[in-house]
């Protein structure tokens, strides 16, 4: 048994692409759908489907590639907050991914968002992970 699931998540759709599956099947939580919410939303993947079984469920996302030159759509997938260390930080002083170009994903008390939306609502939280 894993002791992280985010990134259990997050190593689950790096070995995916790196594989260069179409897609990829994922055990459910809460969080992880946020997270796959804020992928669909900001372009990194192309589809996702939430299954609800008895037990726990799971979550199919559908990997997005460009079409002529096969490169995936996600380039890094970085675990920033680990259970050992976690990362928080304030409204003003929120994670840039590549001066702007990437996202952080932050878990705030008002839920789990983008990095431009936690600043743009003035929330901090603790800083899941970088995406670009």
């Amino acid at each position: 048994m894993y002791s992280d699931p985010i990134s259990d998540y997050l190593t689950r759709v790096r070995n995916a692409i790196m594989a260069r599956k179409r897609v990829v099947e994922i055990p459910s939580s809460n969080i992880k759908k946020e997270i796959t919410k804020i992928l669909m939303d900001k372009g990194y993947i192309l589809n996702y489907k939430f299954e609800e079984n008895e037990i726990q469920g799971s979550i199919k996302i559908a990997l997005k590639y460009h079409p002529v030159t096969k490169i995936p759509a996600i380039k890094k997938l970085e675990r920033a907050s680990r259970p050992g260390l976690r990362q928080y930080a304030g409204g003003k002083e929120l994670p840039r991914v590549l001066n702007g170009l990437g996202v952080s994903i932050i878990s705030t008390s008002q839920g789990v968002m983008t990095d431009k939306e936690a600043r743009v609502q003035n929330v901090g939280g603790e800083v899941l992970c970088y995406v670009y």
